[in-house]
């Protein structure tokens, strides 16, 4: 058997989220689906770097699965492409050691955020921003967000629903891209937890609307309770850009 690594992008809104489910379209299930087709109706599984959520997309989502097919590097690509739907695409593939692990070998992954701040809403990016027509204040969200690098316990800012016990997170870098009408915030750490990017990019909005002062984030982190963070931001907006591997 072979192990293959895999980088692929997916449109997040026509899915229930990235793990297979009982119902519910999901991208694992048709990764899933496409590979059994390919290796002639035999079970092939995939393993993820991680979840994604309903409505959450992904441009570097990274998967390893085992075959005893021995397809040449630049057509798998191809092979795999032909039987996905057209909201996933493979952008890579390479053969790795059988030690590769998409989930446990990752030592960093990069999540982005687009915020579309116009006036008016955009129809063409509702499925791909979360509209906030608010003034913000963009350097109060920057002095925010300081707070907010290094290593913490990072409970007050996870979903309730979280099943790890432990919660403690190293964030290595946040930083604001502007450009127009869209703001899209880069959060780079060792791991996130359930919902913990949009609880972070909900909370740095109401810092950025004054409904929060900056000096507050390390408050909520000290609590260590959910309901001291701000709201959840939408999922559309919401992207797994890169994973990092050694």
């Amino acid at each position: 058997m072979l192990r293959y690594k895999c980088t692929i992008a997916y449109d997040g809104s026509g899915f229930s989220g990235y793990q297979i489910q009982p119902k519910g379209r999901t991208v694992q299930g048709e990764l899933e689906a496409a590979l059994k087709r390919i290796h002639k109706d035999e079970d092939i599984h995939v393993t993820g770097s991680g979840r994604t959520d309903a409505g959450v997309h992904a441009v570097g989502q990274v998967i390893h699965f085992d075959s005893p097919y021995n397809i040449p590097i630049d057509r798998w690509p191809i092979v795999l492409n032909s039987a996905l739907p057209d909201d996933i695409s493979v952008q890579h593939i390479e053969e790795v050691t059988s030690d590769f692990h998409a989930r446990y070998s990752v030592i960093q992954k990069e999540y982005r955020y687009k915020v579309y701040t116009g006036k008016i809403r955009d129809p063409f990016s509702r499925n791909y921003a979360y509209h906030f027509p608010y003034e913000i204040n963009e350097d109060q969200m920057r002095q925010a967000s300081q707070y907010l690098i290094g290593t913490h316990d990072f409970t007050s800012f996870c979903s309730a629903k979280t099943e790890v016990i432990d919660r403690v997170r190293t964030i290595n870098e946040i930083s604001f891209i502007r450009s127009n009408h869209e703001l899209e915030v880069r959060f780079v750490g060792n791991g996130f937890l359930y919902n913990m990017v949009r609880i972070l990019m909900g909370t740095l909005l109401e810092v950025g609307i004054g409904k929060r002062n900056p000096e507050e984030v390390p408050i909520i982190l000290e609590k260590k309770n959910r309901v001291n963070a701000g709201k959840t931001a939408p999922s559309q907006g919401l992207y797994l850009w890169k994973v990092y591997y050694e």
